[in-house]
């Protein structure tokens, strides 16, 4: 998986969505985050394949609408409901899809829980984030540098394309 700094550069993407408000910023860095909340599954016994393993069903694309639904329920934007539930739609989403392009695992479950396959893409470029105190090792700077290649730059440039697009 991609580090926890970097899921939430989705968020940096913003400016396409201008009738989505602020609010949904500090929203949609969470819902971005709140997939890997199934690594409690390794404490609890839960094996990695599993539905509720990690990159299980908290990765898939119904689990991010349920998020996304529930988000825009608590933001409860004025208008523009629709828009604010892509926005959180698509930065939950990307969390099973960045994992999908990582280069370690066992893959994402993308269509659980009616599936339970796990899928990766074939353009596999960000290293795999070491679990737990893992994380602080040499392999850590390997990890965030094909981060800010694959993810960071890409979504600042998307998001500064938009914020100018707006202007």
């Amino acid at each position: 998986m991609p580090t926890i700094f970097t899921h939430p550069a989705v968020a940096l993407l913003k400016p396409w969505f201008p009738r989505v408000p602020r609010a949904a910023i500090a929203a949609a860095a969470v819902c971005s985050i709140v997939p890997d909340a199934d690594v409690a599954a390794f404490r609890l016994g839960i094996p990695y394949a599993a539905t509720f393993g990690h990159r299980g069903f908290t990765h898939s694309i119904l689990f991010a609408g349920i998020v996304a639904l529930i988000a825009t329920a608590v933001i409860r934007p004025a208008q523009y409901r629709v828009a604010t539930f892509a926005f959180l739609f698509l930065c939950t989403l990307s969390h099973g899809l960045l994992d999908a392009c990582t280069d370690g695992g066992l893959g994402v479950a993308l269509l659980s829980p009616f599936s339970n396959h796990r899928y990766f893409f074939a353009f596999r470029p960000i290293h795999v984030s070491a679990i737990g105190t893992a994380f602080f090792s040499a392999r850590a700077l390997r990890t965030l540098t094909s981060e800010v290649i694959w993810v960071w730059l890409p979504c600042a440039i998307f998001g500064l394309t938009g914020w100018a697009k707006s202007k």
